[in-house]
């Protein structure tokens, strides 16, 4: 499928959340994409995994949706498609974006695995550019000096050639985790100044996370589905 995008605003600064531990990329982004009440200018899908999408509150909620707001010139690639398997793909698909629109950084929201418990998850930040660590640093905020990172924050992290900066938030369960989303907001609020209250996304998360849990887990029963037939016609 092509990359279509109705509107090239160019020098934003995007940001992308695709689902991964605690789905912290994913419940973070559609909160801002809803309070910051943003524009819809493009899609994707991959046509490789199984035909899956969700309705909240009356509304299609894009596989992969691309969307824009003028106040913060901020692009939003807010995705509910499980890309295992299509990692590296989906990491080309934002950096076609950033550099179609001259995007001047990209940030990554992603969680981070935690054997502990914690209702006061830390996070974690990571740059490929000196000065963005200079002005991380004065937050309270941890670099991610040890670790194994894992899906497409990974692949950014080693095609993209932009500026990258990731934050990543710790949750101790793969259930969707909006704790640690409202974490991760909080800094990255402090960091591009989008005057964004995480009270409502503490208070109103619970309905869409139930939503998303669920459209994942059909996702992969399909994709389980798909693969058994396939097994069946080599068979």
């Amino acid at each position: 499928m092509e990359l279509i995008l109705t509107k090239k605003p160019k020098g934003v600064t995007i940001i992308e959340g695709f689902p991964g531990f605690g789905l912290v990329g994913t419940i973070a982004t559609e909160y801002l994409v809803n309070h910051l009440k943003c524009e819809l200018i493009g899609r994707y899908w991959f046509e490789e995994l199984p035909a899956t999408t969700a309705i909240h509150n009356g509304l299609l909620v894009q596989p992969i949706g691309i969307y824009y707001n003028k106040k913060y010139h901020l692009v939003i690639i807010h995705s509910i498609a499980a890309a295992q398997g299509v990692e590296w793909k989906a990491a080309k698909i934002v950096l076609k974006v950033a550099s179609l629109l001259n995007a001047k950084e990209i940030v990554s929201l992603e969680g981070v695995g935690t054997n502990q418990a914690t209702d006061n998850s830390k996070v974690y930040y990571y740059s490929n550019n000196a000065k963005k660590k200079t002005i991380l640093s004065k937050y309270d905020l941890q670099e991610m000096k040890e670790g194994i990172i894992m899906g497409i924050t990974s692949a950014l992290m080693v095609m993209c050639k932009k500026t990258l900066t990731c934050f990543f938030a710790e949750t101790h369960t793969k259930l969707p985790d909006s704790g640690a989303a409202a974490k991760i907001i909080e800094f990255l609020d402090k960091y591009l100044g989008l005057d964004v209250d995480t009270k409502p996304l503490l208070e109103k998360a619970q309905d869409f996370e139930d939503k998303l849990k669920g459209l994942l887990q059909k996702g992969a029963m399909a994709q389980k589905e798909k693969q058994e037939k396939a097994l069946s016609y080599v068979g």
